[in-house]
């Protein structure tokens, strides 16, 4: 998994960014504009996205609409942890009152992430990755793994065997000795709360459990590991990025599914964690025009990158 030496040779530099892909001050100033009235517009839109799922499944009452429902109420999970991680990154607005209290209220606690916890070990994440205060290694060490080994994660996570593991861990914090930790917990059981208040106020109780808490236990889970092992599955502890992050084309599939508002090019967002998600494919084009990201380095699709992570003859866990 780990790329050719040759591909590796450092870019040219350019007007726009260094022979080890940094951005140049004024490139990099450009970038890191905070499009306020985007993130707004983006975060309104899931809101209304999801409502629109729900009631659409509710109304038509068929088989095929509350399937459909249940995939895309995943996608919608994927969404608000996307927006969420922005917000963890204070990059979704500019004022930091609004951007944490989106983060929060708006994001986090109803789709069960406690955010400043995330943004704790997110940027330990950032700071060293695969390092050891690395949080994340559960979800990428150990690739590439054998096709059998791959499956039976992915039927876990599709069953809600992993959501249930990690959801209990969630509902123990409520007891937990640290305030901080304890009161996130109760706030996200508040924010369910409030959900399955509306579900019952509307007449129907049981759409929060079977489009909400359900998907959040299975689609979700599936979407997450396949697009974390697609970031980081069998790279290494570097300070070279591209020995530590994978780099994959964009489809517009792969973006409604897996990877939306941009945060696909994941890169570009290690390369400089301060560039919002709108500007990545900014700053993606000109590594690739310095040379720093050159075919050889970039999967053509996120179905090949799977297919390789999968590709171990060792049978694995």
């Amino acid at each position: 998994m780990i790329p050719e030496p040759g591909l590796l040779d450092a870019g040219r530099a350019t007007e726009l960014v260094t022979a080890a892909g940094r951005p140049t001050p004024d490139f990099r100033e450009k970038l890191r504009r905070i499009p306020n009235a985007r993130n707004a517009a983006a975060v309104l839109a899931v809101y209304a996205q999801t409502i629109a799922i729900v009631v659409l499944a509710v109304r038509l009452d068929n088989w095929f609409a509350w399937v459909a429902a249940f995939i895309l109420m995943g996608r919608a999970h994927a969404q608000f942890a996307a927006l969420m991680h922005e917000a963890a990154h204070r990059l979704l607005f500019r004022n930091r009152k609004i951007n944490d209290f989106v983060g929060r209220w708006l994001l986090g606690f109803p789709s069960f992430t406690p955010t400043d916890a995330y943004r704790r070990g997110h940027m330990a994440h950032h700071r060293d990755e695969f390092g050891p205060d690395e949080p994340d290694i559960p979800l990428y060490r150990g690739y590439p793994i054998g096709r059998d080994s791959m499956r039976r994660k992915l039927v876990r996570d599709a069953t809600g065997r992993t959501g249930w593991k990690l959801f209990k861990g969630l509902l123990s914090a409520v007891r937990s000795e640290s305030a901080p930790i304890r009161f996130q917990a109760h706030a996200i059981v508040a924010s369910q709360l409030i959900l399955v208040a509306i579900g019952i106020a509307l007449g129907h109780p049981w759409v929060y459990f079977i489009l909400w808490l359900a998907p959040y236990l299975t689609v979700w889970r599936v979407i997450n590991r396949l697009r974390s092992i697609a970031e980081h599955g069998g790279m290494q502890r570097s300070k070279d990025r591209r020995l530590t992050t994978h780099t994959v084309r964009q489809s517009p599939i792969s973006r409604f599914f897996v990877v939306p508002f941009h945060i696909g090019w994941h890169l570009a967002h290690h390369v400089d964690a301060g560039v919002p998600m709108a500007h990545l494919p900014k700053l993606h084009a000109e590594l690739r025009n310095s040379g720093y990201v050159v075919d050889g380095l970039e999967y053509r699709s996120y179905t090949s990158l799977w297919r390789k992570l999968a590709s171990a003859t060792r049978a694995g866990g």
